[in-house]
């Protein structure tokens, strides 16, 4: 079951698209978006979106993050590709979309943006249409008063 706005934030540790172990306790404000494929239609929509507005996440103090069950390989080259500036965590084993209630039962992981902050989930977004998901996202981030632009 995906977890919902209130509850508790796992801690992950995955790898990057550069080989570098990331940790996230979700302390501050963060984007989590799990996505099923690199470089497929949708997916590539999302993450150019979430590039092009990360000036502004990063003016509001919000990290964003891509997971999927793609390998660092596939990452590094769909990162590349666009050249995406922010980490896109590699989840072959599924363990982060595990813990965080995502399914992948079709061989990759569902379309979930999760809002993490002081370690707990504070929205989920389901159904997630790619386009225009990142400036939602934001826009909501900015209603709620969960961030500030300065």
């Amino acid at each position: 079951m995906t977890l919902d706005a209130g509850d508790g934030a796992p801690t992950v540790e995955a790898t990057n698209q550069r080989g570098e172990t990331v940790s996230l306790d979700f302390q501050a404000p963060t984007v989590l978006y799990f996505y099923p494929r690199d470089d497929t239609p949708g997916c590539t929509v999302e993450a150019k979106q979430f590039n092009t507005e990360l000036e502004t996440y990063e003016d509001a103090g919000v990290a964003v993050y891509g997971v999927s069950t793609d390998d660092v390989a596939s990452h590094e080259e769909f990162a590349e590709k666009y050249d995406l500036g922010f980490d896109l965590l590699a989840d072959p084993d599924s363990e982060i979309a595990e813990a965080f209630g995502v399914d992948t039962s079709r061989g990759a992981a569902e379309r979930v943006t999760f809002v993490l902050d002081g370690g707990k989930v504070k929205a989920v977004y389901s159904g997630v249409e790619p386009d225009g998901h990142a400036r939602d996202v934001l826009g909501d981030m900015l209603d709620d008063g969960l961030v500030v632009l300065d």
